[in-house]
């Protein structure tokens, strides 16, 4: 696995790279693919609804040619500080600092001549652009505002109040960690619930559309094949940086020495867990005893790769598993049997489902239709993966639920209504 640029670029490039690169993390690399190849796909069907008609600008009144204000050298000082106190900590830290960035990004740390520089090339750069544009006497000038011109402001929304939303879902899925360690929880780069961070982002871009007079209806249908496939790349994020999103333990394959898998005969499964004390004191914590430790016997086909079936997520960022022999580092860690890798089959079926979207979203009559569809088909895909996925159950008597399968049933639901009340009702026709 490559759970930093150190681990990635050197094993694309066969060779030694600077240490330094592992201050960026690969989940981090994906999560910001994720972004950009949704905000292009939502960019391209905005714009072909503003086309149609169904998407209008908005106008408002500014005033240009004014000087640079108070208040925006400010603001503009402000920002240049944080990102010079900031960056200018990295350096001489970096070793420090690589093994939980996000966690010094919101420390107090930094470096304060950096910030001081920082505020004011920041500073000096806003008054000089305003001195440019500076007219003699200021003018009113009232401009249109697509919504595709807002794409920024909808990414940056999406993407805190996204993060906020996944970060306190998981923290009530993982409760008694949580407890334990509430700062560490919060800061971590892992520990992401995609429900929570879908439901908190819907709120709050619906409360922007709303805002500024966006057609929160036909907004949603082009947010949907976009989450689609930014969720698709998310995912492949969490398999390449071994963040734990992976699913039971397929008891086929186990781990050697060298961190390599090996096929197994049915009973070295057992083996296998009891190889590490540590390892199978944590199991039993978690799942109540060694025999309750949930695994399937499933040997991949001569026609499909091993790793299709099952992998060991050797060098994982959570270092999760057993330690992995004459290996010194950071990430040494390897689990000790192989697991379904669950975050590739999401990655693989979600692109195939945004395809699907993308060309059906051209069929729909009605806004919110493809917005059903969106919201059945990632019920039904999460619903079916959260079989073979480790996730915390809920007591509910007969029904031990996870959290990500009661929000996909109510998804799901949820989306056959709303595509039936769209057709049904016969507002907003595309």
């Amino acid at each position: 696995m490559y759970p930093d640029f150190h681990y990635l670029l050197r094993s694309l490039l066969g060779t030694e790279v600077p240490e330094w690169l592992s201050l960026f993390k690969t989940f981090g690399l994906f999560v910001a693919l994720a972004f950009l190849a949704g905000s292009y796909m939502l960019m391209q069907d905005i714009k072909s609804k503003e086309a149609k008609g169904l998407l209008l600008p908005t106008f408002s009144t500014i005033v240009i040619g004014k000087p640079a204000s108070a208040n925006e050298l400010s603001w503009s000082a402000f920002w240049g500080f944080l990102l010079g106190f900031k960056v200018g900590g990295f350096f001489g830290y970096w070793q420090e600092i690589a093994p939980n960035p996000m966690g010094y990004v919101f420390s107090a740390q930094g470096n304060f001549i950096a910030g001081i520089i920082g505020a004011l090339l920041m500073g000096y750069l806003k008054y000089a652009e305003k001195r440019k544009a500076q007219l003699p006497e200021p003018q009113e000038r009232r401009v249109a505002t697509y919504p595709h011109q807002r794409i920024t402001e909808f990414v940056v929304i999406a993407m805190i109040a996204g993060l906020a939303g996944a970060k306190v879902f998981n923290a009530f899925e993982t409760w008694d960690d949580f407890i334990r360690n509430p700062v560490e929880s919060l800061l971590s780069s892992s520990g992401l619930t995609f429900y929570g961070g879908l439901i908190t982002a819907a709120m709050a871009i619906a409360f922007y559309a709303r805002k500024h007079q966006i057609s929160i209806a036909h907004l949603a249908d082009c947010f949907a094949p976009a989450l689609m496939l930014a969720y698709g790349i998310g995912r492949l994020g969490c398999h390449f940086a071994g963040d734990g999103d992976w699913g039971i333990f397929n008891s086929a394959y186990v781990t050697q020495l060298d961190g390599s898998l090996l096929h197994a005969a049915p009973g070295e499964f057992v083996k296998a867990i009891h190889s590490d004390q540590n390892f199978l004191s944590r199991m039993v914590a978690e799942f109540g005893g060694a025999d309750h430790i949930p695994h399937l016997y499933r040997s991949a086909p001569s026609w499909l790769p091993d790793w299709m079936f099952g992998m060991n997520y050797a060098h994982n960022v959570n270092n999760e598993g057993v330690p992995i022999a004459n290996c010194f580092g950071q990430y040494c860690s390897v689990l000790p049997v192989s697991v379904f890798p669950t975050a590739l089959y999401e990655a693989f079926t979600c692109t195939l489902l945004f395809l699907l979207l993308w060309k059906l979203r051209s069929k729909m009559k009605y806004a919110l239709q493809i917005s059903g569809v969106y919201l059945i088909l990632n019920g039904l895909e999460r619903f079916l993966v959260e079989k073979i996925r480790v996730n915390y159950k809920y007591d509910w008597g007969f029904l031990h639920p996870t959290q990500a399968e009661i929000i996909s049933s109510l998804l799901i639901v949820f989306g056959i209504v709303l595509y039936f009340i769209a057709a049904s009702r016969k507002k907003n026709p595309i």
